[in-house]
């Protein structure tokens, strides 16, 4: 069994698809979600889910010893970041490489770094009067948005759309390609 964990900060709406899209897979599984907020949506998505939730504070994201021990005594094979905001620790890239993937809500290079997630980046999209946006799902390193590029998908921005409108597109491109890439990645973890 592929062991995957995904950690997010706000409203867990990719969360739950991926966990809804895996449900029925034989072999890979999502068995924890890891939240760095105490009030996060996800925690409520997850209980209905069924999916035990950690909790690990901001402050306590330093400390290898306390965040280490959660992912390997919960013998964790891949990190999914969806929609986590904190940029993730060496000593965790360095004891999963590879094996931590993230989506990021525009078209990398661009728009990408530390201050450019969710509204933020539907607004510059918006701003820059730019043609079109997407999704980037990437490994994981230790700058924001500038690990290896796996995967993109693209939506138009038209003219007269607003950042709100430009968020529901690629919306729709997150729920659709991110748990396919994630039950990909976890199979190759699999194969071994």
């Amino acid at each position: 069994m592929t062991r995957v964990a995904i950690l997010a900060s706000g409203s867990g709406s990719n969360a739950e698809k991926i966990v809804e899209y895996l449900n029925s897979h034989d072999s890979i599984r999502v068995t924890a979600i890891v939240t760095n907020n105490q009030n996060a949506g996800v925690i409520e998505r997850a209980e209905r889910l069924r999916i035990p939730v950690e909790i690990i504070p901001n402050k306590e994201w330093s400390h290898p010893e306390r965040v280490l021990t959660f992912f390997r005594n919960s013998k964790i094979d891949l990190i999914v970041l969806a929609g986590f905001l904190r940029l993730i620790p060496e000593f965790l890239i360095r004891d999963y490489p590879r094996h931590i993937v993230n989506i990021h809500p525009a078209l990398l290079p661009d728009y990408g770094g530390k201050g450019m997630y969710g509204m933020n980046v539907h607004r510059a999209v918006c701003k820059n009067k730019e043609k079109e946006s997407g999704i980037t799902i990437h490994l994981v390193n230790k700058e924001y948005d500038r690990g290896e590029i796996l995967f993109q998908a693209r939506c138009r921005v038209l003219p007269d759309d607003l950042p709100e409108d430009v968020q529901k597109k690629v919306q729709v491109l997150e729920h659709q390609f991110y748990p396919m890439i994630v039950e990909y990645l976890a199979a190759g973890i699999s194969a071994g």
